[in-house]
């Protein structure tokens, strides 16, 4: 790598920098494009006892050109919830991965399918949703964006995807365990339609995941879709994306998640990707709202898509932090476990000091060990 770049630079680079891993099948959870699912199925199940902690200093090297942490850097937990109940451990958990990249359209799953495989490798099915982001420059909704830039966000599809395809994903698992002829699911067929539709002679089969209670996470944006996912019965009365219980989770693990929307908008983050999610959007020719509706209609969305506005969920919920993240500050997550912690809701903050925003979704770094840990003790 140039030695002139930035530790962020080359934290991205190397994040980037991995050749797009294919998935096992992909599956449609509705017709859009965009309204798709990659599934990777593991060679054979989870390692059971793998070590997770308070510091996670295992590691597989950082791969040629990749990004070392500092000497003695470690993932520290800064707060802890209370371990998930035990239960029976199901024969292969599913991970539900959200990618991130500001809601904005030019960046998709592809860039996680490294983390994707990576979780695979190690015993994990996996599913990366791609969803809804906003419209590419070009298009008469960006300019709310600033010239040349693509506008972050669809209201209201990008939450409408979040909620329709975790609906969707169990039995779209199912119909896949039982072959080409499975469910029509949100208006599309749940088989396969790229990869391949089942494991060869001696993986493990569709029919051994557990799609019924999955683990999610999600990095960044990806972040904030999996904390608001995982408190949709909190949602108001009425509201699109309700849910009349908690969902099904395991749990939760957020990735330099956008958690908390007050303090990301206090901070800009993302070249202000929230106030660009949230604002309402209409055709250049036609009036907007005037400032009291405008007001009223931010408020109104701000209670409900901001995660620290829907604590407590009820679901165990980690985030793991780069302590020099400057794409979305460590301040986010601290904000978020604060908000928790005063609804009373307990959460598990990992920061990992000396990294930033990519080392987490990038598995040629130790932080990648510490997420796998981090996943596996929800499982």
């Amino acid at each position: 790598m140039n030695p002139a770049m930035t530790r962020a630079e080359r934290e991205e680079a190397s994040a980037f920098g991995h050749a797009e891993a294919p998935p096992t099948a992909t599956v449609g959870y509705g017709p859009h494009p965009d309204q798709v699912v990659d599934l990777f199925l593991p060679e054979s199940r989870a390692v059971p006892g793998f070590p997770a902690g308070s510091e996670s200093r295992a590691g597989a090297e950082p791969r040629d050109g990749g990004v070392a942490p500092p000497a003695g850097a470690a993932a520290r937990v800064i707060a802890d919830s209370a371990p998930p109940a035990p239960g029976a451990a199901p024969p292969v958990p599913l991970v539900v991965l959200f990618h991130g990249g500001a809601w904005r359209a030019p960046y998709d799953r592809r860039h996680l399918s490294p983390l994707a495989a990576y979780l695979a490798g190690h015993g994990l099915a996996v599913a990366s949703v791609e969803y809804r982001r906003g419209p590419l420059a070009d298009g008469p909704a960006a300019s709310a964006a600033g010239p040349g830039q693509p506008r972050a966000g669809r209201w209201p599809e990008t939450f409408d995807d979040i909620a329709a395809a975790l609906d969707a994903l169990p039995a779209l698992v199912r119909g896949l365990a039982a072959g080409p002829a499975g469910p029509a699911v949100g208006g599309a067929s749940a088989p396969a339609v790229g990869g391949s539709p089942g494991p060869a002679a001696g993986r493990v089969r569709w029919a051994d995941v557990d799609a019924d209670r999955p683990v999610l996470v999600g990095h960044s944006a990806g972040g904030h879709a999996v904390l608001w996912a995982a408190a949709r019965h909190r949602l108001p009365v009425g509201s699109r994306w309700r849910l009349p219980a908690p969902p099904a989770l395991r749990g939760v693990v957020g990735l330099a998640a956008i958690a908390d929307f007050g303090t990301a908008r206090a901070l800009g983050v993302c070249s202000h990707a929230v106030d660009q999610l949230l604002a309402p959007q209409h055709p250049p020719a036609t009036p907007g709202p005037g400032p009291a509706e405008h007001a009223a209609l931010l408020a109104h969305r701000l209670a409900c898509t901001d995660p620290s506005a829907l604590v407590p969920n009820g679901v165990p919920t980690t985030l793991v932090q780069g302590g020099a993240d400057i794409d979305v500050p460590p301040a986010v997550a601290e904000a978020f476990v604060t908000a928790a912690a005063r609804a009373g809701q307990r959460v598990r903050l990992v920061r990992v000091e000396g990294v930033g925003h990519f080392p987490p979704i990038d598995p040629a770094t130790t932080t990648a060990r510490t997420v796998l840990a981090e996943i596996t003790r929800l499982t």
